[in-house]
């Protein structure tokens, strides 16, 4: 059933104002007010324009666990939408491919708060081609393929200030635009950060159930990508309390990892040996096993750039909870004093939520 919380999200995702969206439909201002903040029921009629207006669908709210299933059963159909408008070619939306890197790079150096108004906003313009446009079937792939993309992005930025439902939200929105593309990897890569996200929330079975999916459905996967959607897998269970789970799975984690040398796609640029070492620290963590962690998170945070200051103070979160759980407070004190003050030079929830954890912890 959709909410009037529901409508809200939609609208403020999609960058329009109450006034704004009471123009675009034959609503007024004050009823859609009264509508959003629960003073009136949401109508049929009401959850329709709100899906013609914004381009999404608002009448079934996305289970993420159907969504995993119907996506791992499906075809893949190379579903292109089209409609009258104007012709697109190849050129256009190559220059959306770039400016999706461009984006995907500014995550590491830019706080979300920044960033997601304008990922939501490029997302936005690339779902209104999609719905719009007029393209080949071969250009129509790449384009649901950069919307995806933009997606999964659009949800790590809105997870990392905190809008989980709305993040949930982005990452259905690109699995279908995923499998619109035929592109079952990149749907893969979106259900597995899903249950990145499930994990951190406490929703663990449904995390596992996801991750390993997203791992059995990702026909053809690189060998980094293949070790990306593993450590979803360990980090599940570590959070599940399944050991061997959380072991085996790292252990794949390095034996695909071992065979890569082939072209990978971009979005996985960013994990490395230290990225590696930094899950299987997370993951003895939070199985127990502290003084497993210590060496691998040191090393890691010994060669990670200093600029990419909210990784490195979430990272020294982890560190400083090693220390603590083998009783060297001192030294988990003076670890998390580095952790906030490189967590003030890029706000982030997230980071905000791990470090009130570890107070209380100490």
């Amino acid at each position: 059933m959709t909410s009037g919380a529901d409508l809200r999200a939609a609208r403020e995702g999609a960058g329009l104002s109450l006034a704004q969206m009471a123009r675009r439909t034959h609503f007024t201002r004050s009823y859609l007010s009264m509508i959003e903040t629960g003073k009136r029921p949401v109508s049929d009629e009401v959850v329709a324009v709100y899906e013609r207006v914004l381009g999404v669908p608002l009448s079934a709210p996305g289970d993420p666990v159907r969504v995993a299933h119907e996506w791992l059963l499906a075809d893949s159909p190379a579903a292109v939408h089209t409609r009258a408008g104007r012709q697109i070619g190849t050129s256009l939306v190559e220059e959306l491919g770039r400016r999706a890197v461009e984006l995907r790079r500014l995550d590491d150096v830019v706080s979300s708060s920044v960033l997601l108004p304008v990922v939501a906003a490029e997302l936005r313009r690339a779902e209104e081609l999609v719905r719009d446009a007029r393209f080949s079937e071969p250009v129509g792939r790449q384009l649901c393929a950069v919307l995806g993309e933009l997606a999964q992005l659009a949800g790590w930025v809105a997870g990392d200030t905190g809008r989980l439902a709305e993040a949930q939200r982005y990452y259905l929105r690109g699995v279908e635009a995923a499998q619109a593309a035929g592109d079952r990897v990149l749907g893969a890569q979106l259900i597995s950060t899903l249950s990145y996200q499930l994990a951190n929330t406490g929703k663990v079975e449904d995390a596992v159930l996801l991750a390993r999916t997203a791992v059995r459905g990702a026909d053809g996967a690189t060998p980094v990508v293949r070790a990306l959607l593993l450590e979803r897998v360990a980090w599940a269970c570590a959070k599940a309390g399944d050991a061997g789970g959380a072991l085996r799975a790292l252990d794949a984690v390095d034996d695909a990892y071992a065979d890569r040398g082939v072209a990978e796609p971009e979005w996985v640029y960013w994990l490395d040996r230290n990225e590696i070492d930094v899950m299987a620290g997370r993951c003895l963590v939070e199985l127990g096993r502290p003084g497993e962690a210590i060496p691998l998170l040191s090393r890691a945070l010994e060669n990670y750039p200093e600029e990419r200051s909210r990784e490195v103070a979430l990272y020294l979160t982890w560190l400083a909870e090693s220390c603590a759980r083998l009783g060297e407070l001192d030294a988990a004190e003076e670890i998390l004093e580095r952790a906030g003050e490189h967590a003030a030079r890029m706000p982030s929830a997230r980071v905000d939520a791990r470090l009130e954890e570890l107070r209380k912890l100490l």
